[in-house]
């Protein structure tokens, strides 16, 4: 699979680079939930993998989250073989499949958005400890190895409390389920490039198969945590994120243009 840091930084730059993209149409998305929805989607893009219990999501939050891959690796492999297809193999393990679909990252930002507009604050403040944690342990993985779960863990909860701080209160903080969803699709997409590709579109059937790995032709995959992810692909992503950081804040977008304006005469 995709590193754990380039999935965090995949998750930031599609966020940034989607809200360039509405500050372009005239759509300014506000400082505190371009900020803390940055976050949050590069939480969300590392959680996918907590069907893997050696990946970076599983070990986070130390024995929990261990505790919790496990579960969720035997449920994700019961799925699979409740719901594959006469053609498909069965699988003792559930790596890539539930959790790597289209539909569990939209079902996964929905309940996120419902709980957070039913219950409010608290939910959110779950959420946040969950998702900053998981960004904290993707983008700063050798400061977070380092340090140990439980230090990560203080980290995250200080992170948490500023970000509940700073966002806009009794408002449903729907900017967090779509962050959510938006990251966990990522995830998908940063998978689907590699030489396993991702079953995006379980439960439909596709040539056959209900568990179908899309990905594109051979010549173009990638190998995870080769040369091409780490020199062209994680540089990529780094700029993506600067310029769409740039243009998604106004008065950035603003002294850019103006500064190319007096260079072009």
């Amino acid at each position: 699979m995709v590193m754990g840091p380039t999935h965090a930084l995949s998750g930031v730059a599609v966020w940034m680079a989607s809200a360039a993209g509405l500050q372009a149409f005239g759509a300014t998305v506000p400082a505190p939930e371009l900020a803390v929805g940055a976050a949050v989607c590069a939480g969300a893009a590392l959680l996918p993998d907590i069907d893997h219990p050696s990946s970076t999501v599983a070990r986070t939050f130390g024995p929990a989250s261990t505790a919790l891959s496990h579960l969720v690796d035997s449920v994700a492999a019961a799925v699979y073989n409740a719901t594959r297809t006469g053609i498909e193999q069965p699988r003792t393990g559930g790596h890539r499949t539930l959790t790597h679909t289209s539909v569990f990252a939209a079902a996964l930002g929905g309940v996120v958005s419902a709980a957070c507009g039913w219950i409010g604050k608290p939910a959110a403040v779950a959420v946040l400890f969950v998702l900053l944690g998981l960004a904290i342990r993707g983008l700063l993985g050798d400061w977070a190895k380092r340090q140990g779960w439980a230090v990560t863990t203080l980290v995250t909860a200080a992170a948490t409390a500023a970000a509940i701080w700073w966002l806009p209160a009794d408002q449903g903080y729907p900017i967090l389920g779509l962050a959510v969803a938006v990251g966990a699709f990522t995830h998908c997409l940063g998978d689907m490039i590699t030489k396993q590709g991702c079953p995006l579109a379980w439960p439909l059937v596709h040539r056959g198969k209900r568990w179908w790995e899309f990905a594109p032709p051979a010549a173009l995959r990638i190998r995870a945590g080769g040369t091409f992810e780490k020199v062209v692909l994680v540089p990529v992503l780094g700029m993506v994120t600067i310029l769409g950081t740039a243009f998604a804040v106004p008065e950035t977008e603003a002294a850019i243009l103006s500064a190319w304006h007096t260079l072009t005469g």
